[in-house]
């Protein structure tokens, strides 16, 4: 292995990175409204455990919602009840599993492969695209992806040749934890995936002694322990769930099509290749080291990462329901080989950056020179004004990106190798942040927000309020009440064939209903608000926007 180019950094060094990151990843929460589908369900659950005061039966617009476990609705309900009802705490539970995703990247590269390696694994996964874009957003994939990446970094932890028993034990208990959290984060996939990795690696390696070191009694006790009350007093109180959540949202899910999320078998290599940027390079290089074989190792902790990534892309690849976050929980592995990669560079071989930030240099220019066009992607829906106010905010990132690359090149170039890869790590996290950002630009098509804010302070919470023919995921958040759903079920279909009474079936049952309530609100599509017109109605508009109409009875 060639000598370091450079000398470790410093405690003081790494602790003033860790603060500006630090300030620089949780600073942005709240600047942008809530978006549908997922920002907006996944704060109206935890909202409606707060108000409910029913933390065991997850309700989404007060219908029962069986998806997913229930560790982030807690968590989130926590934020709720701790610090109020914001976007910033609707978000928080990711933030905090993306932040503590790359601080346990980090720890564990250092112990495998020394600190250098453990800064640039933290930089790869910091600034990857797509890791800054999900731990920035409400959704359930960061949470699932920290609890299974700390397992398995725990498992390679416990399994390395120089790890004394009480070590092996320790890691391997932190690693059930972890399984446990991963189950009641998603469900099982946070079993499926670790044990094919770990039946694939002893196969690969025809090594079968790690089984013998996974503390399975007290590790399995552990995981129960986490997993099994709450699954077995939602199912309890709720005899139906069982069967909906283990077989629907499990199996079903996966052999066929019946969530309407099938994709093409090469869906994911697009997103994995834009989804590591700005490394791109960097995991084309790496790929060549990863398959080695260490002959002077018992356990090969390159091949089981790698194996990791294998079998967590292949297993949602093959899947009848694909949706683009679902391969996040490779990429603190696909990190970690990264930055042993960098690490492992000598100072000639440091001035190969350069081809790492070249790549970049061209994207960065090409976004600048794009960013005016994507009002070309505008639509009555989506008015060509906002893409206008997002254009800026493009221009910027790209502006950004363009010149961290530029640096990382010149650094490259006199050989500061460590410079040119923290310079690039900062572009590409501040890249992706400025296009989130900026996102908020087109909100007032994505987000309940703005509309309801016109009317919010005149809705009584005891005057009815339907969506009649259409559901934003956002609307019941920022109304802060659920809605009865008219004529449009989705993803709540279960729940209604549950409880059919907060449901109407069509629109003639609304139109009853609406004529025969003295007060009454609806949120309706302009489409259907022009046939009800036609019915002769009674509704005076009281908000609307390209995509809604919100409408009141008198």
């Amino acid at each position: 292995m060639a000598e370091p180019a450079e000398r470790p950094l410093g405690t003081h060094a790494l602790l003033i990175l860790l603060a500006v990151f630090s300030v620089l990843w949780f600073s942005t929460l709240e600047y942008r409204k809530l978006i549908k589908p997922d920002e907006g369900r996944y704060a109206e659950i935890p909202r409606e455990m707060v108000a409910s005061g029913d933390w065991l039966t997850p309700r989404l617009n007060d219908i029962k919602y069986f998806e997913k476990p229930a560790l982030q609705y807690w968590a989130t309900a926590t934020a709720f009840t701790l610090f109020g009802e914001h976007q910033w705490t609707a978000r928080l539970w990711s933030a905090l599993c993306g932040f503590f995703g790359i601080l346990v990247t980090f720890f564990a590269v250092r112990r495998l492969w020394g600190v250098d390696a453990g800064l640039y694994a933290a930089c790869v996964l910091g600034s990857s695209l797509m890791w800054v874009f999900i731990g920035h957003g409400n959704n359930l994939d960061m949470g699932v992806s920290f609890f299974l990446s700390t397992a398995v970094f725990g498992f390679v932890l416990a399994q390395r040749d120089e790890a004394t028993p009480r070590e092996t034990r320790n890691y391997m208990w932190l690693g059930w934890l972890a399984l446990g959290l991963a189950v009641l984060s998603k469900g099982l996939i946070g079993l499926v995936l670790p044990a094919a990795t770990l039946i694939g690696y002893s196969l690969w390696q025809r090594d079968f002694a790690v089984w013998r070191r996974l503390h399975p009694v007290s590790g399995l006790a552990l995981l129960l322990a986490v997993t099994a009350p709450w699954f077995i007093a939602v199912s309890l109180a709720n005899p139906e769930f069982a069967r909906f959540f283990f077989i629907h949202e499990h199996f079903e899910r996966f052999l066929t099509k019946a969530h309407g999320r099938y994709q093409p078998i090469w869906y994911f290599i697009p997103i994995l290749l834009i989804g590591v940027l700005p490394w791109l390079v960097s995991l084309i290089l790496m790929l060549r080291q990863a398959f080695r074989h260490e002959p002077q190792s018992r356990f090969q902790p390159h091949r089981f990462l790698l194996l990791w990534c294998l079998v967590v892309f292949g297993f949602f690849s093959v899947s009848s329901s694909k949706l683009f976050p679902y391969i996040l929980p490779l990429f603190p592995a696909l990190a970690a080989l990264i930055g042993v990669h960098f690490a492992e560079l000598g100072r000639r071989d440091a001035r190969d950056l350069r081809w790492h930030a070249l790549p970049l240099i061209i994207l960065g220019a090409a976004g600048l020179a794009f960013a005016p066009h994507v009002v070309l992607w505008s639509d009555p829906e989506v008015p060509r004004q906002l893409y206008v106010d997002y254009v800026p905010w493009l221009q910027a990132a790209s502006g950004l990106l363009l010149a961290s690359a530029v640096s990382a090149f010149a650094f490259a170039w006199f050989a500061r190798a460590r410079a040119g890869i923290i310079s690039l790590a900062v572009g590409g996290m501040l890249f992706t942040q400025l296009v989130l950002l900026g996102h908020d630009s087109l909100a007032p098509a994505n987000s309940a927000y703005q509309i309801v804010e016109r009317i919010r302070h005149q809705v009584k919470a005891d005057v009815p309020f339907f969506s009649v023919n259409t559901y934003d995921q956002t609307l019941p958040f920022y109304l802060k009440r659920s809605v009865t759903m008219v004529a449009y079920k989705d993803e709540l279909g279960f729940g209604i064939e549950q409880e059919p009474h907060k449901f109407i079936p069509d629109l003639a049952g609304f139109e009853q209903a609406w004529r025969a309530a003295p007060q009454a609100w609806a949120l309706i599509e302009p489409d259907t608000y022009r046939q009800l017109l036609a019915n002769g109605l009674p509704m005076r508009i009281a908000a609307q926007d390209t995509r809604r109409i919100i409408v009141s009875k008198p």
